[in-house]
């Protein structure tokens, strides 16, 4: 009997919610491919993992051929876009640069893997998870490049839910701030990480496991009924006073 192994691709793989839905996939047996920029990080977490890996930038013209190059034409039945961006700065100091860098990295990017990943996903009936932010329901002062960007994103997920469906399902998740390396400037200062860890009514910060768990649900058969949906993970912020 022949057995078809499948994978699930991981962008974004060395950051705090990446890097821990590939630890919490492969502990329940799934085969992963991990795409990041960190060729070090990168590599030390493969090993941990016995998985593949590509090393590439998302920003790079042709990205995406460098991962379906690595992939040797296996199957693959999950996707998880987990790159992102935390832009911080009032309208008036942007310039269109930081748009389209952010546009770019959030939101153009996700979609050149998605096709390249399309039909095989649909050979596999498989899944694609997005990630957004808090902020885009909420309205964050200081938040127009990430915001705009990320809406985008949720725009994405509801026009490919409706695009791929019944072959792919395609869900998103939009977590408050997380602790991650892109968020140490935000948390570094102990008063500040604390201030924030109030705004919420779960009264912490988002660690990287907490959407990692709803990422590896989503791309599972036991969500075989979702798609089209955006969860917000973000410790009540989204919908409690």
């Amino acid at each position: 009997m022949l057995f078809l192994i499948m994978k699930k691709v991981i962008l974004g793989a060395t950051g705090s919610i990446g890097s821990s839905l590939a630890k919490k996939l492969v502990e329940s047996g799934d085969q992963v491919h991990l795409v990041g920029r960190d060729e070090a990080s990168l590599s030390e977490l493969a090993s941990e993992l016995n998985s593949t890996f590509t090393t590439c930038d998302v920003l790079e013209e042709n990205f995406s051929e460098k991962i379906i190059n690595d992939l040797k034409d296996e199957q693959v039945n999950g996707l998880a876009y987990c790159v992102g961006s935390i832009d911080l700065k009032p309208l008036k100091l942007t310039k269109k640069s930081d748009f389209m860098h952010s546009f770019n990295l959030n939101l153009v990017s996700a979609t050149e893997i998605i096709k390249s990943l399309a039909d095989n996903l649909k050979a596999s009936k498989g899944s694609i998870v997005l990630f957004s932010t808090v902020a885009v329901q909420q309205g964050f002062p200081n938040h127009a490049i990430v915001s705009s960007a990320k809406g985008a994103v949720e725009g994405l997920t509801l026009a490919l839910a409706a695009e791929y469906a019944p072959n792919i399902r395609v869900n998103c998740i939009a977590p408050s701030l997380t602790n991650s390396k892109i968020s140490n400037f935000l948390l570094k200062n102990d008063k500040m990480a604390e201030s924030i860890a109030k705004m919420h009514p779960l009264k912490r910060i988002g660690e990287g496991g907490d959407s990692a768990s709803v990422a590896k649900f989503l791309l599972t058969d036991e969500s075989s009924w979702i798609t089209g949906q955006i969860f917000g993970v973000d410790g009540g912020r989204s919908s409690v006073a």
